[in-house]
């Protein structure tokens, strides 16, 4: 009897947002509710990947992939002891730190609540095959992928010359590295070298995980992409303009954001749909000589051939942009008591008609608007439930 052949690897892939990245942590604890996983169930998923705060929660959960709920728990009642006035207070050395936030805050909640050791061991016993975190070397302009592998598992590394793969022992330097904002935090020093965070060019990971042999991707994206948006060839597919001032540094502030760390997710995610199209198509159009010319030229090309990838793709189904808005015009009052960063929030909305800003989304280091972002991300997985289950064969 010929051995069964190992289960496709099932990787997980957050993108990087902010506060946002509370909506991915609700999606997480939505899956593993519709799956009933319990500790002692084997865990969904074999690679992890994840840029800025998707490497804070892709670390988290690979650290205690041995459970099949993946202590994600634990993953919210972080998120929800969240304060303005602890984890984004202002740096008093803006000027020579180049960062508005004090990293101290954040650094702490990632180095203590994250077990490094057990990480270390799951990765070594190759209960988690693979963790990758992207993080953008300062100097050079290029996206390196810090990779964490277990015995016996390969990253085929890009042919893409901006992009740089590197085997390493994940620590909290790589993960703060790949959540540092430039502007918002300083950049972290690894070996000598200062990086800034990996969604400034390399937002939601899907190729690390492929080429660490991934071949089933979920997909959690905090960005809202509404179904009613007209696709027609005129202006007044844009919608109204709103009857206001010229936008304010805080609203173009927002949309720079999205721009940067959202708006490339949808793109990513179409690519990959065409690409399993194609693949389809092609495997059905020739016989199994050609396309194992096909799959050499390509690997040739790209040092991995072209495969289906199943994917299951997440995102908000409410704008979290104006939740955000919505949220700190409702408790201006208690962000004016929440230090330097609630003042700012709470000017953001001192004219409430004006435009929202995205800005307060990302800025948000509230336990109260992480659990409403939680409580979406889990009702939209839970929505997905005949999905989920279908995804993971059950």
């Amino acid at each position: 009897m010929s051995p069964t052949p190992p289960a496709p690897r099932t990787a997980l892939v957050l993108s990087g947002g902010g506060t946002r990245g509370a909506y991915e942590a609700g999606v997480v604890a939505g899956i593993v509710e519709v799956l009933g996983l319990r500790p002692e169930d084997p865990p969904p998923f074999h690679v992890f990947t994840g840029t800025s705060v998707g490497a804070i929660n892709a670390t988290f959960l690979a650290a205690h992939a041995d459970r099949g709920d993946l202590a994600v728990e634990e993953l919210l009642s972080l998120w929800t002891s969240l304060s303005l006035g602890v984890h984004a207070r202002p740096s008093f050395g803006a000027l020579r730190r180049r960062a508005l936030l004090d990293i101290g805050g954040i650094e702490r909640l990632v180095e203590a609540h994250v077990p490094w050791d057990r990480l270390g061991r799951l990765l070594d016993d190759g209960v988690v095959h693979a963790l990758a975190l992207p993080a953008l070397h300062v100097a050079s302009g290029r996206t390196v992928v810090f990779a964490d592998l277990a015995p016996g598992v390969r990253f085929v590394p890009s042919r893409d010359p901006a992009r740089l793969g590197v085997t390493a022992r994940i620590t909290a330097d790589h993960v703060l590295a790949s959540a540092a904002i430039p502007g918002l935090f300083p950049p972290r020093d690894i070996a000598g070298r200062l990086f800034y965070d990996g969604s400034l060019r390399f937002n939601t990971p899907l190729a690390p995980a492929i080429r660490m042999g991934a071949r089933r991707l979920v997909v959690v994206s905090p960005l809202h992409r509404d179904p009613t948006r007209s696709l027609g060839g005129s202006l007044d597919a844009l919608g109204p303009e709103p009857a206001t001032a010229t936008p304010d540094v805080t609203f173009l502030a927002g949309k720079m954001l999205n721009a940067i760390l959202l708006d490339p997710i949808a793109h990513d995610l179409d690519v990959l749909e065409r690409f399993n199209v194609l693949v389809d198509l092609v495997d059905a159009a020739v016989d199994g000589d050609a396309a194992g010319r096909i799959a050499t030229a390509t690997t040739e090309r790209r040092g991995v051939p072209y495969r289906h990838l199943h994917t299951l793709a997440v995102a908000p189904s409410e704008d979290i942009g104006q939740l955000g808005w919505d949220h700190a015009v409702a408790h201006r009052r208690r962000m004016l008591g929440e230090g330097p960063m609630g003042w700012l929030v709470a000017a953001m909305t001192r004219h409430p008609t004006r435009p929202p800003s995205d800005l307060a989304s990302y800025l948000l280091f509230d336990g109260a608007f992480a659990a409403t972002l939680i409580a979406l991300g889990r009702r939209d997985a839970t929505s997905r439930a005949p999905d989920i289950r279908a995804f993971f064969g059950r």
